[in-house]
């Protein structure tokens, strides 16, 4: 299971399109909530929202920003011509927010809901190894403070869902009787949606109670992306953004841009540009393992990237990525030379000898770069005629004057980080 967040206008609008879906049609969320992007022509949004020039509106970063309204990133009761002049003075300038500074592009618009402190409430929705799990309490909104310690639980075994009358009488107990119905029954709700379209966080702080209807002010929220294949069509072909402060490479863009065009899978995180220790592992949980054993040999900052090939990419595809790799690790050269572990599990399906056909090409024409760069090179693999791939790395050591050493499954999958970085140092 890959986590990933999503912003807070994709969420709300999965919400107020589809808990109609999974509350009989009880509960219902106005779709008014507007993106403002790079590309977004703020001339033309009232025709095209009217309602941004008859209310009072709410305008926030939409970034996986947290505590924005303690930051002073929150305009809270504007009309239109405050939000847009807001908007304008704070697009594409950076901001630092606690210890990470980025660059404002992406901003949320939508309607000011009046409200007491007491009609607030916090609801979070997360999944354990065991099963998920419920969050909520009777006082939500900025100053929530200790969740883990104020919230009250309810743990729900997978594969089961639980009741509104059950959340009332484990959750309800100190909100005021007349909403409890209203409440458990949107809760309920809320756990169905996040069950059904695979969501692995689900934050919704505040939500308020005004004249007998909910309202989520503010959202944060995660997906298994890799059940895109399952609940891609209701997500509503949402994008993944990166994290605050942190913006993409042009190596990092363009493998982005790969790995849409194919069925496979090809990630690519750069961390140290100027790092000995280079990856080029198959599989997203062997990538983690790999991670974390090159950290717990104490290279963890030498460490230069992160990242998998897997899903069984075409030869063309994994010579694109390898090639990228490649490049970035033979831009500057370091005295002590560095290390690329082609490593991997066991694979299911994938031809291992015909990835490796990509990754041999790669190989061949960055053959002077390697050499002058000291590039020791460690390969581990198993799976579908893996003995052919292996017999092919084995002989273009000896044919680049690269020194490659090649193991199979008989060899533990990680072994080759301590026999390369053993005494590297």
């Amino acid at each position: 299971m890959a986590q990933k967040a999503i912003r807070e206008a994709d969420g709300k609008r999965m919400i107020a399109r589809l808990l109609k879906e999974y509350t009989n049609g009880t509960y219902a969320i106005d779709e008014k909530f507007v993106t403002v992007g790079p590309e977004t022509d703020l001339k033309k949004l009232p025709s095209k929202y009217p309602w941004l020039t008859k209310e009072k509106l709410v305008v926030k970063p939409d970034q996986l920003i947290k505590r924005r309204g303690k930051s002073k990133l929150l305009l809270l009761n504007a009309d239109w011509k405050e939000a847009e002049k807001w908007i304008k003075e704070r697009m594409s300038k950076p901001v630092t927010v606690g210890a990470v500074t980025g660059i404002l592009d992406h901003f949320i618009v939508e309607p000011f809901v009046p409200h007491n402190e007491n009609d607030e409430y916090y609801l979070a929705i997360l999944s354990q190894r065991e099963g998920d799990q419920i969050l909520f309490h009777h006082q939500g909104g900025i100053n929530v403070g200790d969740i883990d310690a104020k919230a009250v639980r309810m743990t729900i075994p997978i594969g089961t869902y639980p009741t509104a009358a059950e959340i009332q009488k484990t959750l309800l107990g100190n909100i005021p009787k007349e909403r409890q119905e209203l409440i458990a029954g949107f809760i309920e709700g809320m756990f169905k949606f996040y069950a059904d379209l695979n969501y692995t966080y689900l934050e919704i702080n505040p939500f308020v109670v005004v004249k007998n209807r909910i309202v989520p002010l503010d959202l944060a929220a995660k997906l298994d992306d890799t059940a895109e294949f399952v609940s891609g069509k209701k997500w509503g072909g949402i994008q993944f953004p990166s994290p605050f402060g942190r913006m993409l490479t042009k190596e990092e863009a363009y493998i982005k841009e790969l790995d849409s065009k194919t069925g496979a899978s090809l990630k690519l995180t750069v961390l140290n540009p100027e790092g000995r220790v280079w990856t080029m592992v198959a599989g997203g949980g062997a990538s983690v393992i790999y991670a974390d054993t090159i950290t717990d040999l104490g290279f963890m900052n030498e460490m230069a990237n992160y990242g998998e090939y897997s899903g069984d990419p075409n030869e063309e595809f994994t010579y694109l990525y390898a090639i990228t790799i490649l490049d970035l690790m033979t831009r500057k050269k370091n005295p002590k030379g560095k290390f690329l572990l082609i490593g991997g599990g066991i694979a299911n399906f994938t031809d291992v000898a015909n990835t490796f056909k990509g990754i041999v090409r790669a190989l061949k024409e960055y053959k002077e770069k390697l050499k002058e760069n000291k590039v020791k090179i460690y390969v581990r693999r198993g799976g579908p005629n893996y003995k052919e791939g292996l017999r092919v790395m084995r002989e273009l050591g000896e044919q680049l004057g690269v020194p490659i050493e090649v193991y199979g499954p008989e060899t533990h999958m990680t072994k080759i980080v301590s026999m390369a970085l053993q005494g590297g140092k």
